[in-house]
């Protein structure tokens, strides 16, 4: 039996707040700006991750989008908070005998989240880590992107009779 890998659960409005490149003036974009980059983040580390937002003061039931075996999220339900659901959800998860990271810098998660086993990272380091995972994929993948020291042009490829007829062409004779 493979080992299962480790599942994040992830304050999505808590690591927004600290997520620079982030504009926290149009939600529905920081919202998929945030899936986006945790989604290929979970994949390249191998992690299952959950991300919770809270909509506490919506009159919805909680929804939850599943974009993949190992990616899901999960906007809370009318009068839950997303604390709520991540408390909930690690107990589910620690008591199956997962390994639970929780990515929140609430104060108040914390106690409860290591009272029930599992391991709390701060936003802003949970942040710093999923930069530098970009850094090395584009490192890793892209290399070092070197530019041409001159210009390709046509005629460096084309014979001089050609280069002559194409000449007499553009000066229109």
């Amino acid at each position: 039996m493979s080992k299962k890998r480790p599942h994040y659960l992830v304050d999505g409005y808590n690591l927004i707040h600290v997520w620079q490149e982030i504009n926290t003036e149009d939600w529905a974009t920081a919202r998929d700006f945030l899936i986006r980059n945790l989604h290929e983040y979970g994949a390249y580390e191998k992690f299952e991750i959950t991300l919770v937002f809270d909509a506490a003061r919506s009159e919805d039931e909680e929804r939850i989008e599943v974009h993949d075996d190992f990616f899901r999220v999960i906007y809370s339900g009318f009068n839950e908070t997303a604390d709520s659901v991540i408390e909930r959800i690690s107990y589910e998860q620690v008591r199956k005998n997962r390994e639970v990271h929780v990515v929140s810098s609430d104060a108040a998660i914390e106690n409860v989240i290591l009272g029930a086993g599992a391991y709390r990272h701060p936003s802003r380091e949970f942040y710093r880590a999923v930069k530098r995972a970009k850094q090395h994929l584009r490192k890793e993948y892209l290399g070092n992107v070197t530019l041409p020291v001159q210009r390709n042009e046509v005629a460096d490829r084309i014979g001089a009779e050609v280069f002559a007829k194409l000449e007499e062409l553009r000066r229109g004779k």
